[in-house]
C-alpha cells in the first residue's frame, strides 16, 4: 500500500463487469453499513449525497490513514452501544440484566411474586 494521505481512505472492488476498482476518497465518504460499502459517489440537482452501494463480499480491503485510531475504534463503539440501547428499548424481550447492569430503561420491571396454592387430596387417597 502506497502512503495516504491523512484523513484519506481507499477502497478496492469489484465492479458489476468484474474489473477491481480502487478508489482513494475523505474518510467520511466511504461507510459500512448493512454488509455493504457506500461510497458517496457524487450529489444531485438538489444537492442530495448519491451513495454506491458495494456488496461486502465484493471488496478486497479499505485502507484508511487516520490521526489516532482510537478516536475511530470510539466512535464506532459509542455507535454499537446506542444501536443496542435503542434495540433494548424496542424488543419486547427481557434480555435479563447481565450485560445491561440493571433494569432496562423506559419500562417497568415487575419482579416475579411467590404464590402459594394448597393442593387437597383427592378421591385417589381416601382409601389407603
Amino acid at each position: 500500500m502506497d502512503q495516504l494521505e491523512l484523513g484519506k481512505a481507499t477502497i478496492v472492488y469489484e465492479d458489476q463487469n468484474g474489473d477491481v476498482v480502487e478508489d482513494t476518497v475523505d474518510n467520511e465518504m466511504v461507510v459500512y453499513a448493512r454488509d455493504h460499502w457506500m461510497l458517496k459517489s457524487g450529489t444531485d440537482d438538489d444537492g442530495n449525497d448519491l451513495m454506491s452501494q458495494i456488496p461486502r463480499d465484493r471488496v478486497v480491503r479499505v485502507d484508511r490513514n487516520v490521526e489516532k485510531f482510537e478516536d475511530q475504534a470510539q466512535t464506532v463503539r459509542r455507535r454499537v452501544v446506542s444501536f443496542a440501547d435503542e434495540l433494548r428499548e424496542k424488543l419486547p424481550v427481557d434480555v435479563g440484566e447481565g450485560m445491561g447492569g440493571g433494569p432496562r430503561r423506559g419500562r417497568d420491571r415487575h419482579e416475579p411474586q411467590s404464590q402459594t396454592i394448597p393442593v387437597e387430596e383427592g378421591d385417589e387417597g381416601e382409601g389407603r
